[in-house]
């Protein structure tokens, strides 16, 4: 009985690094419970994302009745945050401090600012609705308020767990862990919006402002154990009289491998691309196929499964040695054609294809941005030596930017495009989808165009580390 036992639990042993999720993503300084839980801030972003963008963008617009474009700039603040990631990342990398941290600080000043944001927000509610005191104005001035402190807050998080994830991953599971913190970003989004959907069924002032007050308790709580015990002290990388550079030269040294700048300019094109069809893709399939509520939140599900899917190609095809800039760009061409699928869906009316193409602008785009990132982790490490921070804070700051203006303009184009077409100025093949065609041939060309700009760089971004074979372990989530 003894013998069984022993040759079970050995079998057990040899399977479980294979099939357990994310088992070979971990090492002997970073194991699997400490990988799990510096990923929680990945969850904390992911609820604050949805609770800005999704939830309290629609609830203020319809039920608080705010003007929508108020909201709009409401909800555009964290972007506005977005180009200062570099700066964030480089004062993490120089950061003085007699404990010996570099990247714990700025995550508690970051975990810090949400909390204060969401503090401040219900109040802000409150006195926008008229069931506070004194004039809606102030309303509005502390909702924006709250919504300065929770993006800057959002970003200075990201930015210096990003950063700190780097710092603790070796190079050969790098790509796993960036498949992993992006899962877990996902997850928060996904069940964070199941969450709040549920709780705001029969909405009620009462319960929105207990959901923000809930989600200000867990983000500390998460943050909290995200980064307990997870950077060693080091006082003389942090000392007052340490040597440092200046911001003007970290850029020097960061982009003296001479990739720095086409993959930024390429991360921004890219991001720009796969995001404009953010809040184009239910309403299209709504407007032009006249699908229901339900039938239109699949196309978000599929959408994510479709990501999903390219974080699992990420990890194999990165851990096999694969090139970042060459995985990007399988990522730019399935978008190429996911956005084609699109448009030809309506000449043909068929919602298969419609519905086909959704699945692959989230392929494309989580292809894209694991291999962009994962290229911005290795400049960050070879080129930048211990800048990790800025190179990914330039990262991030390129890619957030990108993508709200490219959300942006997207819903301007089409409602200036659609507008035309409504007066016959398109011509007489205009239809209620010109608008949202319009946007989506723009995505192809700008997918080109990023296509031009990271195509040199596949030929020198050939990496040169190999990882066992894929199997589950590898699959993010």
């Amino acid at each position: 009985m003894i013998g069984i036992n022993r040759k079970f639990i050995s079998a057990l042993q040899q399977i479980g690094p294979r099939f357990l999720p994310f088992a070979d993503a971990a090492t002997r300084d970073l194991p699997l419970s400490r990988l799990l839980r510096l990923s929680l801030f990945q969850v904390s972003v992911g609820m604050a994302l949805v609770l800005l963008t999704g939830t309290l963008n629609r609830v203020m617009i319809v039920e608080l009745d705010v003007p929508a474009w108020l909201v709009g700039l409401m909800v555009s603040i964290p972007v506005l945050i977005a180009p200062f990631r570099a700066l964030i990342g480089f004062k993490s990398d120089t950061h003085k401090s007699v404990l010996g941290w570099r990247r714990v600080p700025y995550i508690w000043f970051g975990t810090m600012m949400q909390f204060g944001g969401f503090a401040i927000l219900p109040f802000a509610l409150l006195v926008l609705t008229g069931d506070g005191h004194g004039s809606a104005m102030w309303g509005e001035v502390g909702a924006a308020l709250a919504f300065l402190l929770i993006g800057a807050g959002i970003n200075t998080t990201q930015t210096a767990g990003l950063a700190l994830a780097n710092d603790l991953a070796s190079e050969e599971t790098r790509p796993r862990v960036v498949a992993l913190l992006y899962v877990m970003l996902l997850l928060g989004m996904v069940v964070s919006a199941l969450v709040f959907g549920s709780l705001l069924h029969d909405f009620t002032a009462k319960q929105l402002i207990q959901i923000i007050q809930g989600v200000a308790v867990i983000t500390v709580v998460l943050n909290v154990i995200a980064m307990w015990k997870q950077e060693a002290r080091n006082p003389k990388l942090t000392a007052k009289d340490a040597p440092r550079i200046s911001f003007s030269q970290a850029w020097a040294q960061f982009s003296a491998a001479g990739r720095a700048k086409r993959l930024l300019v390429g991360v921004g094109l890219g991001s720009a691309a796969f995001s404009m069809q953010d809040i184009l893709l239910e309403p299209f399939g709504g407007q032009v196929f006249g699908l229901n509520v339900g039938q239109t939140t699949w196309l978000t599900a599929t959408l994510a499964l479709g990501t999903l899917a390219g974080f699992a190609i990420s990890a194999r095809r990165l851990s096999r040695g694969g090139d970042p800039y060459r995985l990007a760009s399988l990522g730019i061409l399935a978008g190429i054609m996911a956005f084609a699928a699109v448009i030809f869906s309506q000449v043909l009316d068929m919602v298969s294809l419609f519905q086909t193409g959704a699945f692959f602008i989230g392929l494309g785009g989580g292809l894209f941005s694991v291999g962009m990132l994962t290229a911005a982790m290795d400049l960050a490490s070879s080129g930048a030596g211990t800048m990790s921070g800025f190179a990914l804070g330039a990262w991030g700051g390129v890619q957030a930017t990108a993508a709200g203006i490219g959300v942006g303009v997207s819903g301007m184009l089409r409602d200036a495009v659609s507008g035309l077409a409504d007066d016959g100025a398109a011509g007489a093949a205009s239809s209620s989808a010109t608008g949202y065609i319009t946007v989506y041939q723009i995505e192809i060309v700008l997918l080109f165009a990023t296509l031009a700009v990271i195509g040199p760089l596949v030929r020198s971004g050939k990496r040169t580390t190999r990882q066992p074979g894929f199997g589950l372990a590898q699959y993010p989530g």
